[in-house]
């Protein structure tokens, strides 16, 4: 009977654990398929019309033809640049708010901030794309007509900002992860070495959780990029190089996803935006090596940065102990 039950019980093992094997590897599996079928797809650019790649990538002039016959230019510059300004943009907005509000739920008020104000920002997550969109078409851009005195309010400025917020809970959770881990003995320590809760958050707990900080900040970046919907609704839609904040412009996504379903199929532009999509999926990998590989070097850092930061404060307080007998004796002189 004993061993009747330890046969099903092993074979239960077994199965689950072949069970999670198997879909772990489809998912590898999936992944390859889906770059090498964007490599096969996308190659057509320069294999079957021969365009350069430094075309593709230092050209602003994208007049691709939308038959097989090919002539057109596929330079993918304007849409290199409007992701890249649109996104930083987002990031140069966000990161210092998310940065606050992780050390606000993590060292200045920790009940408060897990029971309240983090399930608020984490709802910020789960809204749709569209409904962001639509907020920034119907508030914010006819706001940015009206406060600077634009002809239209659409630019990179309303896909920035929309784009602000969306990433704001990815990195705003991260960041407060990161911060949490930073061990209690190290705060402690810092305050017995007379270091005030300021001090000890930007000397000790920020550059100590420095590394998940970053990892955040990357993977909002990485969320910034693929968004294409909510962009695509304020930004204005217009093929140009943007030259201020307040430019009409087009992103990678957008740009892939207004021309796509209409593009003819083995046609020139159809090839030009696989290609594009291509792209997409070459920067969403190399975010993933980048969080891989600042996440690798977190512990050592972390053990580091906080070993660094406690031998200085060390130090001084020895110093300020000395200069005290000194002047104890000067005194009694």
């Amino acid at each position: 009977m004993d061993t009747g039950k330890e046969k099903s019980m092993f074979a239960r093992e077994y199965f689950w654990q072949g069970l999670m094997t198997l879909c772990g590897l489809f998912v590898i599996v999936l992944t390859i398929v889906i770059g090498a079928f964007l490599v096969y797809k996308g190659s057509a650019t320069f294999t079957t019309f021969h365009h350069s790649l430094l075309e593709f990538l230092g050209s602003g002039d994208w007049t691709p033809q939308d038959d097989a016959s090919g002539g057109g230019a596929v330079g993918a510059l304007i849409f290199i640049v409007g992701s890249l300004c649109t996104c930083g943009l987002a990031l140069l907005i966000s990161t210092p708010f998310s940065l606050g509000s992780a050390i606000f739920i993590t060292e200045i008020s920790p009940k408060f901030g897990e029971k309240f104000y983090r399930p608020v920002v984490e709802i910020f997550a789960g809204i749709p794309s569209v409904v962001y969109g639509w907020v920034g078409l119907t508030v914010l851009v006819p706001a940015i007509k009206n406060v600077f005195h634009r002809q239209v309010g659409h630019s990179v400025l309303a896909a920035g900002l929309v784009l602000a917020v969306m990433i704001f809970p990815t990195i705003t959770s991260v960041s407060a992860d990161a911060l949490r881990s930073v061990g209690k003995e190290t705060r402690m320590a810092a305050y017995g070495l007379g270091s005030t809760r300021w001090q000890t958050i930007y000397r000790i707990v920020i550059p100590a959780a420095g590394p998940g900080v970053i990892t955040g900040i990357i993977m909002g970046l990485a969320r910034a990029f693929g968004e294409a919907l909510a962009v695509a609704m304020v930004i204005g839609q217009t093929t140009a190089l943007p030259t201020s904040i307040f430019s009409m412009t087009k992103t990678l996504t957008t740009e892939v996803a207004a021309q796509m379903g209409n593009a003819m199929e083995g046609g020139e532009l159809k090839s030009a935006l696989w290609t594009m999509a291509l792209l997409l999926f070459l920067i969403s990998l190399l975010f993933i090596f980048l969080i891989h590989m600042v996440s690798a070097k977190q512990p050592e850092c972390s053990v580091r940065s906080e070993k660094k930061m406690l031998a200085k404060g060390a130090t001084r307080e020895k110093e300020r102990i000395a200069e005290e007998k000194i002047d104890a004796m000067g005194g009694k002189a």
